[in-house]
């Protein structure tokens, strides 16, 4: 049984979390740009950083429209390499994942009956530093919880096995309670001898994810129904969605009306991959991959990691965009590249959201 501690009876932090620097700005610090210890230029987005606990939905973060910004700086994207993001349906458990030299981890938060919401640690079915665990994913009705994983099952890892990007298949934890259960693999015909990873799930449980070769030369997105409680064998999506050679990472909205999938190498590519929205029709046909637009994208290489919250509000994405020119101070100060490590737009992934409302705007007429 995987228990999450309860808001009220959090232990107290893990050295690997403050190993990985969350938390770093404490009350006083600030980041870049601010005024309480940073260098007075290049102030960072959003919220969160040198604040007390957060309040409200969403880690109390504000939301602000169309135009993204970085989610919870200082508590989630702290310049550690941060992606992924899944939500319980009621709001009240917020998973992210985070990578930092020779660890692969999914941490958590949780939201307690004030409202508050406790400082991210490791998830208890993510904590044994052998083996990689990432792209948490959440049925729309709670009960279920999939995810990367390269654990083993039923041995001891090989030592070739230990800390590697092999045996990566989609575990699966039940919900029990208040709690989730044990995990364990998913299995075939879902699992095979080749990679599985991201997870995505509709309300009625069909399951979407991609697979890779197992030389790492090409991927693509897959579909499995859910038959009388068992996963048929998976389909490989057609051209419409599969466009390239490489595509991975899709996530599916709850009512399956679109797909959002990540891919590069194409005539509209603005970096080296990108975000697309590929919308579903009655008839079960695709539209094809529409770009989702210089709003999420960039001319860099990292954008591969969407989301969009139970409420079907707000899009999160992980993006390894910079501060951009305006933002960049004259001169360079040794405590303001101390800080800027440490905060988001550093150039490694952090995740970032906007308002959802424009991905229906790209829906192609009639």
């Amino acid at each position: 049984m995987n228990r999450i501690p309860s808001p009220r009876a959090r232990p107290g932090f893990l050295l690997l979390f403050l190993s990985l620097g969350f938390g770093a700005c404490e009350p006083g610090q600030g980041g870049p740009g601010t005024d309480d210890g940073g260098s007075g230029e290049a102030p960072i987005q959003g919220e969160g950083v040198g604040t007390g606990p957060l309040v409200g939905d969403y880690l109390g973060q504000t939301p602000l429209g169309d135009t993204p910004v970085v989610f919870a700086p200082g508590m989630v994207t702290t310049g550690t390499y941060t992606r992924d993001v899944a939500l319980t349906p009621d709001g009240s458990e917020f998973y992210f994942g985070v990578l930092l030299g020779r660890f692969t981890a999914i941490m958590v938060s949780l939201r307690g009956e004030d409202g508050r919401w406790t400082e991210p640690e490791v998830a208890p079915f993510s904590r044994d530093s052998r083996f990689f665990n990432l792209e948490p994913a959440i049925s729309p009705d709670g009960n279920r919880f999939m995810f990367l994983s390269t654990r083993v099952e039923g041995r001891e890892p090989a030592q070739e096995e230990i800390r590697a990007w092999v045996n990566q298949d989609i575990w699966v934890m039940d919900r029990e309670g208040d709690e989730w259960g044990d995990p364990y693999n998913l299995g075939p015909p879902v699992n095979s001898d080749e990679s599985e990873f991201f997870p995505s799930l509709t309300r009625d449980g069909t399951l979407y994810f991609t697979r890779g070769s197992s030389d790492g030369q090409e991927s693509y997105i897959h579909r499995s129904r859910l038959v009388e409680g068992a996963y048929q064998e998976p389909e490989r999506l057609g051209p419409e969605v599969n466009s390239t050679p490489n595509q991975f990472n899709a996530f599916i909205s709850p009512d399956e009306s679109y797909l959002i999938v990540c891919t590069g190498a194409r005539d509209d590519t603005q970096g080296g991959t990108d975000y697309y929205v590929v919308f579903r029709n009655p008839d079960d046909s695709w539209s094809g991959p529409i770009n989702m637009g210089g709003v999420v994208n960039t001319p860099g290489d990292g954008e591969f990691s969407p989301y969009v919250s139970p409420d079907g509000e707000y899009f999160f994405f992980m993006s390894t965009r910079v501060l951009p020119d305006e933002r960049i101070p004259e001169l360079l100060t040794a405590d303001f590249l101390r800080q800027y490590r440490v905060g988001p737009e550093s150039g490694n992934a952090g995740i970032y959201w906007i308002s959802a409302d424009f991905i229906e705007r790209l829906r192609p007429e009639g």
